[in-house]
């Protein structure tokens, strides 16, 4: 009897084994088939001058110059914005607000109702306020102080959880050695929680990179190179928003456009994993 109920459990483990590949394969096989649909649409297409001319002819021709220089300044505006900010909110939840307290219960509350909101009340807001009050126009300050009121509280929270990760020894330790407080968050709780806030930064470029609404109302349209800060400018996604919904002839430049924005995440999330681990090792 015992040994029927082990071989009844033991193929009742393998059974739910396969089942569990099956789903994994099943789910892996999305970004393949994703990342080889692109591919096949639009590596054809990717060139040097491709990356290096402007659109022309509604994005047909041409390439995507202009638009990733674009693209590369709103992220820069944005990311500017909410590193320091976003960082010292945390560090303020984490080392002066006490742990359970109703104002961080209030101050998280706030984070993640904000982190609910549609992106296109953040575009609205932005419109409104940045692009009219602030005198700001349609330009690429625009959209990345917008996009950074919109990933500033995803920043946050994963900054936050981070930070509180540290050991309690290691406070410890500090408060042993006399350490101020400074010196214990810039010599100690910083580069321990480098890989978590690196978490956070690949999150806030992944959202932002990915956004059209906010920023067809704050950054613009167009597809000339900018010259300032204050110049409207067209990002990638909303670039290849417009070849595949309004431009017909343009799939393939939109597949290479996919390609290209992918590639730039990826690189962005390399490099933020690279620069926590190098915090991380430094404080060992």
């Amino acid at each position: 009897m015992h040994l029927d109920t082990l071989d009844h459990a033991s193929r009742s483990d393998r059974l739910h084994g396969r089942w569990m590949g099956l789903l994994a394969v099943l789910t892996l096989s999305v970004p393949v088939l994703l990342i080889g649909e692109l591919l096949v649409d639009g590596l054809p297409a990717l060139t040097a001058d491709f990356l290096l001319s402007a659109p022309a002819d509604a994005g047909r021709a041409g390439g995507i110059g202009s638009v990733l220089v674009s693209t590369l300044w709103v992220l820069a505006v944005c990311l500017g914005v909410v590193l320091p900010l976003g960082l010292g909110c945390a560090l303020f939840l984490v080392e002066h607000v006490r742990a359970g307290s109703r104002l961080e219960r209030s101050l998280q509350l706030v984070l993640d109702i904000l982190g609910g909101v549609p992106s296109i009340v953040f575009g609205l807001f932005g419109n409104r306020f940045f692009a009219v009050e602030l005198g700001l126009g349609f330009s690429i300050l625009s959209g990345g102080l917008t996009l950074a009121c919109m990933v500033l509280p995803l920043f946050i929270r994963a900054a936050e959880q981070s930070l509180r990760q540290c050991p309690t020894g290691y406070r410890q330790a500090a408060a042993a050695l006399a350490l101020s407080r400074w010196g214990f968050v810039r010599r100690i709780l910083l580069p321990t929680a480098a890989p978590g806030i690196a978490l956070g930064v690949v999150l806030a470029s992944g959202r932002a990179l990915a956004e059209t609404a906010v920023l067809l109302f704050t950054a613009g349209y167009v597809t000339r190179w900018p010259g300032s800060w204050f110049d409207s400018g067209r990002t990638l996604a909303v670039h290849i928003y417009d070849l595949a919904m309004n431009v017909s002839g343009g799939s393939t430049n939109a597949a290479a456009t996919a390609l290209v924005l992918m590639v730039l995440a990826i690189g962005i999330q390399a490099l933020a994993a690279g620069v926590g681990r190098i915090a991380k090792g430094a404080s060992t």
